[in-house]
């Protein structure tokens, strides 16, 4: 009864019917482009504009960019932009998530109060090195720091990282790690395209949050992902 009667908050999204308030994962194999991807949905919420004609929440962004250095972030903004707006954030440098990386993120939460969206690039940069004796227990812990981090703010994290190198026709079985961290996010994203050579790519959206989909991407000369139509 007490669970039927009290109001509460509706959910938040970012970026409308798809990327929501909570945990999130996107994986890809390595130099697929979900970098750019990350980067450019990074840029569009910090602008306020339509992510493949979704609305999306205008607002502080914050893009970790551990795997990269500054002038390859102003080199890929050139790419994609003329126009990078002053809410959007970059850091090259973060602690791991059990050492630091949760208060760097309360300090910034704190300092830009309208902060909606971060983009950790890539999950395996603020891992701690697991002994191996219980993979899943580490994976999921270190994710549920970051969890609460988002359901306290009521913001998004997105996580970028691997996919394994073998192929399973269900897409969750190709995250790299332990079943954890499938376990431990809202909703995971899979880039993925049949050949590395190829501009055509599928993006499989699957979450406690939103209704599962696939969208079919095509990077265009500005190395943006452009959506040729999606599939329910």
């Amino acid at each position: 009864e007490t669970l039927m009667t009290t109001p509460m908050q509706p959910l938040k999204f970012i970026v409308q019917g798809l990327i929501p308030q909570g945990l999130h994962v996107l994986a890809g194999s390595p130099k697929i482009g979900k970098s750019w991807l990350a980067l450019w949905i990074c840029l569009q919420v910090a602008k306020g504009e339509k992510v493949w004609g979704l609305e999306t929440l205008k607002s502080e962004v914050l893009y970790l960019c551990l795997e990269d250095s500054f002038s390859r972030i102003q080199s890929r903004l050139f790419e994609i932009t003329d126009d990078a707006p002053d809410n959007l954030h970059f850091s090259v440098m973060a602690e791991n998530v059990e050492n630091g990386l949760a208060e760097q993120i309360e300090a910034f939460v704190s300092r830009y109060e309208d902060t909606n969206l971060i983009v950790i690039d890539t999950l395996q940069n603020i891992c701690m090195v697991s002994d191996g004796s219980n993979s899943y227990a580490d994976d999921y812990r270190e994710l549920k720091i970051l969890r609460e981090i988002s359901n306290k703010h009521n913001i998004a994290i997105l996580l970028v990282h691997h996919l394994r190198k073998s192929k399973d026709d269900d897409p969750m079985n190709m995250l790299s790690g332990t079943t954890g961290i499938s376990g431990a996010v809202d909703t995971v994203f899979i880039l993925s395209r049949k050949k590395r050579t190829e501009k055509l790519a599928t993006l499989f959206c699957s979450g406690r949050d939103i209704e599962s989909k696939e969208f079919s991407l095509e990077m265009d000369s500005n190395f943006i992902w452009q959506k040729i139509d999606d599939q329910q």
